[in-house]
């Protein structure tokens, strides 16, 4: 636990200390890579994330900025195309911090998810707040003329949840017409590896919703 402090204190620019909600998620729109940038609320780059192409396992690098010099941590699939593939953070050394998991084939019709500490033990649950807006999303996205306004209309949020229920976090995509930004809002104290450990996870989490649609 005092491990991953110290490897995110070592390698980003600050602590995880000075970490300022909220914390935006903002896709580039102008390259063909799943990139995006992670800025606090002082409009500071906490990281910068980039998916390989053309990978059948998933393959993310997050890094100090776009200059993508420094890898402050990896993301990486446990298993082949698969619904219940894990995905485990790591630091740039190479050092086990977690990871997040779907829940199989209950992720299809509302997203499920689960973040696991280092220690293979459950820490907490990131659902799906309301299954309906993606799936309206979808339908209004087939219409022509309205499906351009899509992304004002429906906009998803996740909440991350303690193993007592308390809601600790929220990410909720903003209005946009590209459907590129996103929010995280801390909503309780939280652990500051647990921090760490839940931005990571939602970090892979937008990834693959994002796609989803």
């Amino acid at each position: 636990m005092n491990g991953a402090l110290v490897s995110f204190s070592r390698l980003n620019s600050y602590s995880m200390k000075d970490l300022s909600y909220p914390i935006k998620f903002i896709f580039k729109i102008s390259s063909l890579a799943n990139d995006f940038r992670a800025k606090d609320a002082h409009n500071k780059t906490i990281g910068y994330v980039r998916q390989k192409m053309f990978k059948l396992k998933e393959d993310i690098s997050v890094y100090e900025d776009e200059t993508r010099k420094k890898v402050l941590f990896k993301i990486k699939a446990d298993r082949w195309l698969d619904f219940s593939a894990a995905y485990s953070f790591t630091d740039a050394d190479g050092l086990e911090l977690g990871k997040i998991a779907r829940k199989g084939w209950v992720s299809i019709w509302k997203a499920r998810y689960e973040l696991i500490d280092q220690f293979e033990e459950l820490q907490y649950h990131i659902t799906e707040e309301n299954a309906w807006v993606k799936v309206m999303d979808a339908l209004v996205g087939e219409i022509p003329i309205l499906n351009i306004f899509t992304g004002y209309m429906f906009n998803p949020s996740y909440i991350v949840t303690n193993l007592n229920g308390e809601v600790v976090a929220r990410l909720k995509k903003e209005p946009s017409f590209t459907g590129r930004r996103f929010e995280v809002q801390k909503l309780k104290d939280i652990d500051l590896d647990d921090q760490q450990r839940i931005i990571l996870g939602l970090m892979m989490m937008v990834l693959l919703e994002r796609r989803r649609g």
